[in-house]
């Protein structure tokens, strides 16, 4: 059984979670509970291609947040 994720052919939604890390998510399937979405959606290869372009640091948001308050101090 091949899963929706490796399909080329149906619409995905670009979505975020609350660390701001990215996924794509069927666009005919809920988003589940800790992600929204971020108003991308298209192909897959189209909505990867976003994410490759808006998310350029992989780390958490809250340990970007503590390395910048280590910084500051």
């Amino acid at each position: 059984m091949t899963s929706v994720f490796d399909r080329d052919d149906i619409q995905f939604q670009v979505v975020a979670n609350h660390e701001e890390q990215y996924s794509i998510w069927p666009d005919y399937k809920a988003i589940p509970n800790g992600w929204r979405a971020v108003g991308k959606s298209g192909l897959k290869k189209d909505c990867l291609a976003y994410i490759d372009e808006v998310w350029t640091d992989m780390r958490p948001l809250s340990l970007r947040q503590k390395m910048a308050e280590a910084a500051a101090q």
